[in-house]
């Protein structure tokens, strides 16, 4: 059984006063782990010996993505290959929290960063659950388009690197290869795409969507029922989805199952780890949208057996908006032909042929016309500044944000629509308001501060760049606005 050695296990390993990290021949060590360990200045050496390993330094049990039961990732039987029950991984990498809220000091230079955000000379920006500010990277790397396009005109060698680079970033995000990241222009597209590969005509043809989803994937789901789909939603109670609904929606019959990590609405955050070993038990497959909390907390495809996985950029990962990736599971994509395709889905966009389809034999296969090069600049600017700070990084400062933020509104007497333990929420804290919540979210921008409101909430939503102090001014002013 080969082991996957990730960023996480060396920064374990790290914790634990080691100085290597003993693995054996069959290991695959991630470009991320060695990328942490470079940076940690740990040596990883191989040896066959397990003792040695475990002696030396064992891998953290939460992160450990090649630790499954069955010694194999979950293919689902009707793309030929016997189902095997998912791996039981710790629900440690993702629900409990790497921070400890008793710190007010972020785990790196907070103040050079801000300067790197020039709206924030201006503005307390919370407003991260719907548009990240512009960055410093971001305005060089638009600038790098422009400039290329101006001097070259058409400089495709140039840009189809860029298209690789970006999604090279992303995957270090999620602990994905390249191979597996396709690239699109919203999650509306890459959803559609990969609705496109499935085959409803068979016993299994039921999509299993819960009430937590952002619209657009419940509108591309319910919009493939004239192709015989059967859709059934999961209700969302009290601002939750019940876990215990995943065991009795989701079943035989289930094709696939499409779930958030994080719900737009209240910033609930769902325990994937513990959610997706439900839906394989069942032979579904697992399609997580991430659009709302990646970035903010680790989500590690390899450790999780997530199966596919959509977001966008402009939220938490300090992108712009008409980009977005897809991952696939590299097991699967052989089984899976998108009908909603175009010439980047072949394995040779630039052979123009018209008569047949030749799909790309990774992942490229669910990009579909011209890629957005342009966006795709700027999206791995922001990405890369994720990885420079580190996601557990921002985690550890977001949670410290988000419990304070909760203590704050309750000492205030606000109405909170968000859970209330941090594990089950991502940076996002919803207050509810009375009236319009858009009145409300233009009253704080008059004093300086850019929140988002959604339906009968105005939501909160700091990142890693958000003083402890913004949080009170931003609550006081709640208090003193929906007072008058």
């Amino acid at each position: 059984m080969r082991n996957f050695i990730t960023g996480a296990d060396i920064e374990f390993a790290k914790s634990q006063g080691h100085n290597r990290f003993v693995i054996s021949s069959d290991t695959v060590v991630t470009n991320v782990a060695k990328e942490t360990a470079d940076k940690l200045g740990i040596a990883i050496v191989e040896d066959g010996s397990q003792q040695a390993d475990q002696l030396q330094a064992s891998p953290a049990p939460s992160a450990s993505p090649g630790d499954n039961s069955a010694g194999q990732t979950f293919i689902p039987t009707q793309f030929g290959s016997p189902a095997q029950p998912a791996s039981t991984v710790s629900q440690g990498i993702r629900m409990q929290s790497t921070s400890s809220t008793s710190s007010t000091t972020p785990p790196f230079d907070m103040e050079w960063w801000r300067k790197q955000f020039p709206i924030l000379q201006s503005y307390i920006h919370v407003a991260n659950c719907s548009q990240s500010p512009l960055s410093s990277y971001a305005l060089a790397a638009n600038n790098a388009y422009l400039e290329s396009w101006g001097k070259m005109g058409m400089d495709w060698q140039a840009w189809m690197k860029e298209i690789y680079d970006a999604k090279c970033e992303f995957a270090k995000i999620i602990n994905a290869d390249p191979g597996e990241i396709a690239i699109g222009t919203s999650v509306s597209e890459i959803t559609s795409t990969l609705a496109s590969s499935l085959d409803f005509q068979g016993k299994r043809n039921k999509i299993v969507v819960t009430d937590a989803e952002f619209p657009t994937i419940g509108n591309v789901w319910v919009a493939h029922q004239k192709y015989g789909a059967n859709i059934q939603f999961i209700p969302a109670r009290n601002g939750i989805i019940d876990e215990s609904d995943y065991d009795r929606y989701v079943d035989e019959s289930t094709l696939l199952t499409s779930l958030c990590d994080v719900y737009y609405y209240n910033g609930f955050k769902q325990d994937l780890a513990s959610i997706i070993p439900k839906i394989h038990a069942k032979g579904s497959l697992a399609y997580v949208d991430a659009y709302q909390g990646i970035g903010t907390h680790p989500i590690d495809v390899k450790a999780l057996d997530v199966d596919m996985l959509g977001t966008g950029n402009l939220k938490y990962l300090c992108g712009i908006p008409g980009v977005a990736f897809l991952y696939v599971k590299k097991e699967l994509v052989p089984y899976l032909e998108p009908a909603f395709t175009g010439w980047f889905g072949q394995e040779n966009p630039f052979a123009f042929e018209i008569h047949k389809l030749d799909y790309a034999s990774d992942a490229r296969r669910f990009d579909n016309g011209t890629p957005p090069i342009m966006t795709a600049y700027i999206a791995r600017a922001g990405m890369k500044i994720i990885n420079e700070i580190g996601v557990s990084n921002i985690q550890y400062w977001t949670d410290v944000l988000s419990q304070h933020c909760l203590n704050g509104a309750e000492a205030r007497g606000l109405e909170i629509a968000s859970p209330k333990d941090i594990r089950y929420k991502a940076p996002t804290t919803a207050i509810r308001v009375p009236g319009d919540s858009h009145d409300v979210e233009q009253a704080l921008k008059e004093r300086g501060i850019l929140t988002s409101a959604r339906a009968d909430v105005v939501r909160i939503a700091p990142h890693f760049f958000t003083r402890i102090e913004d949080i009170d001014y931003i609550l006081n002013s709640f208090s003193e606005i929906l007072k008058k």
